[in-house]
């Protein structure tokens, strides 16, 4: 079997230009691959900077008093404050809803409104709104599914 030049000398150019397309490939996804780490790096330092900004205001709407309460804290050189119960109302300070509502901002890229996690204190949802939701939700009867 006789393999004339030409043929094989089309097969080594396919063969090469297979390689330099996977070359200047591999260089560009490399290339593309350090742009997104520099660009991930830069949103990174911008959220820490904008963070530390946040520190910075919800140390001085909390006062000095409260942002050197919180800096020995954060040293460890003064004692955990104690956690009593009964005493908490289970309500944010404006303070911390706003420190909140501004991290949820810079999150999202949009204004956050914060909305609250559980509901009010069952005392204050009357018996007849609860048993009324209680009648809703029950008295859908579902029919099975043959």
């Amino acid at each position: 079997m006789n393999i004339p030049w030409f043929e094989f000398a089309a097969g080594a150019i396919a063969v090469a230009g297979c390689v330099v397309i996977y070359v200047a490939a591999l260089r560009a996804f490399r290339r593309t691959i350090a742009e997104q780490q520099q660009a991930a790096n830069r949103q990174l330092n911008a959220l820490a900077m904008t963070v530390k900004a946040l520190q910075a205001r919800v140390a001085e709407l909390g006062g000095t008093e409260k942002a050197g309460a919180e800096t020995e804290l954060a040293e460890g050189t003064a004692d955990a404050p104690k956690n009593t119960a009964g005493e908490d109302s289970g309500e944010l300070k404006p303070e911390t809803l706003a420190a909140i509502s501004a991290a949820a901002t810079v999150f999202l890229g949009q204004k956050a409104h914060i909305r609250p996690a559980l509901p009010a204190a069952q005392d204050a949802v009357g018996a007849w709104a609860q048993q009324g939701r209680v009648f809703v939700q029950t008295s859908h009867n579902p029919r099975p599914r043959a």
